[in-house]
């Protein structure tokens, strides 16, 4: 079974913005596009008051979904697009969408004054829960935007890519994160910027053999070749992507925001907790997706 990307569209400039995304990474993928609208139903209307909601809301959805259309079909003419609405609760919804889908695309609408996003109940429940790779994307992000500039400083989409940032957790680097981090590199002839932050440690609490236990100028270096060693196989895996290595010491927070400055995709892992408890995001991942100003891939695993 060939699994779509998915955008979720609701009419806003987000939306349509994800919608341009998706439909660019269905193209690099070889994957259809499916655009879903979700909408909320009421259910302590009465029956004929429901009926008028629920036709208004089919309305809108078609609406949006057209809308959505129009503008992929004319920046994006080459991909196989489909689309469907389905009544809510809209994360439910789109979370049935996001478990069997390649991965979801949803927007997020930038802070107008600062870099970063401004994140809804709806696209956080998704991020928190799905099990499939969820990617926000900003309400004025364009194709250029993935590209380096031209010669003369001007967008282009003539250009390379950007590179892919992978923010890393050595101790707790998952397959599945890697993964993605290096298909999407491959797929866009990018270079992968994989970095882990890391902090002296203090004497309580570490074991033997700790990197805590070398001396202050050799732990960069040891945290460096710890990193070349963990994504060697990767690099055996896809010769193709060049790669380059970077180790910072600082919180892993702020190391991210300051690594995914100019990238044109950050991707960062997300556990998934085996009862969550609300639309729970770990710190790292939520720095990522309220602070960074590039497109963030969100990659759950266990």
């Amino acid at each position: 079974m060939v699994l779509p990307v998915v955008a979720g569209v609701d009419g806003s400039a987000e939306s349509l913005a994800a919608a341009e995304w998706a439909a660019r990474e269905a193209v690099r993928r070889e994957r259809p596009l499916l655009l879903v609208h979700a909408w909320n139903w009421h259910p302590r209307q009465e029956e004929g008051e429901r009926e008028i909601a629920n036709a208004a809301q089919r309305h809108l959805a078609r609406r949006s979904l057209r809308q959505a259309e129009d503008r992929i079909r004319t920046v994006c003419p080459e991909v196989r697009l489909t689309d469907e609405q389905m009544e809510g609760p809209a994360t439910a919804a789109l979370l049935k969408f996001a478990d069997q889908a390649e991965l979801m695309v949803l927007g997020s609408r930038g802070l107008s004054g600062f870099t970063g996003f401004l994140v809804g109940s709806v696209a956080l429940g998704v991020v928190a829960r799905a099990t499939r790779p969820v990617v926000l994307v900003r309400a004025d992000e364009k194709a250029a935007d993935e590209h380096l500039p031209a010669d003369n400083g001007s967008p282009s989409t003539d250009t390379g890519y950007r590179d892919v940032v992978l923010a890393l957790d050595l101790s707790d680097a998952c397959d599945e994160v890697i993964e993605f981090a290096f298909e999407a590199a491959r797929r866009r002839h990018a270079r992968l910027r994989a970095v882990h932050a890391w902090q002296a440690p203090s004497p309580i609490g570490l074991g033997a053999g700790d990197i805590g236990l070398v001396k202050e100028p050799q732990r960069s270096y040891e945290w460096l070749g710890f990193l070349k060693a963990v994504l060697q196989v990767w690099r055996d895996k896809h010769p193709d992507v060049a790669v380059l290595e970077s180790v910072v010491e600082d919180k892993p927070t702020t190391a991210l925001v300051r690594a995914a400055t100019g990238a044109g995709l950050l991707v960062v892992g997300h556990r998934l907790a085996e009862r969550p408890v609300g639309p729970r995001t770990g710190p790292v991942t939520h720095a990522a997706i309220h602070h960074v100003g590039c497109p963030v891939a969100v990659v759950p695993h266990r």
